[in-house]
């Protein structure tokens, strides 16, 4: 080892650990490739053949977001083994409210020192994630900042591309007053609201992650840590069929500032709650954190994790085809006339 490689790791900066962690991860990474992929590891870009000989008038659509303070529930359970999907997992439904498919991934990873435990386990995840959504995972950037992130935290971000027919793309002009809202189960917490989460379980309300919830078999950590569902399965047949007018992901910001992204002038999203099963992780929250009704409803997806608008006549054919997938849905309101907002009775 040169002395310059010396110094750098006496710095703080591993780049021998770096390279052996990736490695350890290059056959998961690697199977997400196809034919469409050029190169590979190492190169300084991704490269994406970018011919789609079945589409009229491709219209590429990306997006990039992060996991947030998930990553410290992970830390303080010891398991980063499902981060790299929640964060792909994330990245694919939001594209997927565009109406489009995912093509190519590429993951950032941040630490103070690499912990190669959890970077194996965030990579391997994100590959797995990637080869299940016929997404290729083609690059991404390993960044040990000591000085920056405090000593065992990480910060985990994806950046997706896709594509969608342009005369496919959401949402659609054809909502109206009258369509049904559609809202599709979530897993629980997904990837938003673990700041707030952390300090009503664990600093106000003295809970621990090995805690029961109450009546249940399931701990606190578990529950916090359970997977984003990934929509693209259940829901593309029914882009297809023409069946969907626009999609809202339920992220930061909750069922009322994402509805609000998707509501055209002159109609409003009324919202009926008590529709659908609320996951226990969420009433743990209210109780120990002594949070009210609408700061749970800006801060958390309170157990729905998309909004599909769908015409009146296609509801129930809508429910239906979610439920034979495995996807739990339920009828949860309907667009009205006003002005654009979200209204809950």
């Amino acid at each position: 080892m040169s002395d310059e490689e010396t110094s750098y790791a006496s710095a703080g900066v591993d780049i021998a650990e770096a390279t052996r962690a990736l490695n350890a991860v290059r056959e998961a990474i690697e199977r997400t490739y196809g034919d469409r992929v050029v190169g590979g590891l190492g190169a300084f870009g991704g490269m994406f053949r970018s011919s789609f000989p079945d589409l009229q008038n491709p219209l590429l659509v990306s997006s990039i977001d992060g996991v947030g303070t998930k990553t410290a529930v992970a830390q303080m359970v010891g398991d980063y083994s499902g981060i790299g999907r929640d964060i792909v997992h994330h990245c694919v439904n939001d594209i997927l409210c565009q109406g489009a498919r995912p093509l190519f991934f590429l993951d950032y990873f941040g630490c103070s020192s690499l912990p190669a435990k959890a970077f194996e386990q965030v990579v391997a995840s994100a590959a797995a994630a990637c080869e299940a959504t016929g997404c290729a995972l083609i690059g991404g950037e390993t960044a040990e900042m000591p000085g920056v992130y405090r000593e065992g935290e990480i910060d985990v971000v994806g950046c997706i591309v896709g594509v969608v027919e342009f005369d496919k793309r959401l949402p659609r002009p054809c909502m109206g007053a009258g369509d049904r809202l559609i809202g599709l189960a979530s897993s629980g917490l997904h990837t938003n609201g673990f700041s707030l989460a952390r300090k009503a379980l664990f600093e106000i309300g003295g809970a621990s992650v090995d805690d029961l919830l109450p009546g249940s078999d399931v701990t606190t950590g578990s529950a916090l840590l359970a997977p984003h569902t990934c929509y693209l399965s259940a829901l593309d047949p029914l882009l297809k069929d023409d069946l969907i007018c626009g999609l809202a992901h339920i992220t930061g910001g909750g069922i009322p500032d994402n509805t609000r992204r998707i509501t055209p002038d002159g109609l409003q999203a009324v919202i009926e709650r008590g529709a659908w099963t609320l996951p226990a992780i969420f009433s743990e929250i209210q109780e120990r954190g002594g949070l009210s009704g609408d700061d749970m409803m800006e801060a958390f997806n309170m157990g729905i994790g998309m909004i599909a608008v769908v015409k009146p006549d296609s509801a129930t054919e809508v429910r239906e085809r979610l439920s034979a997938s495995g996807q739990a849905a339920f009828d949860i309101g309907e667009l009205q006339p006003g002005e654009p907002s979200v209204k809950f009775v």
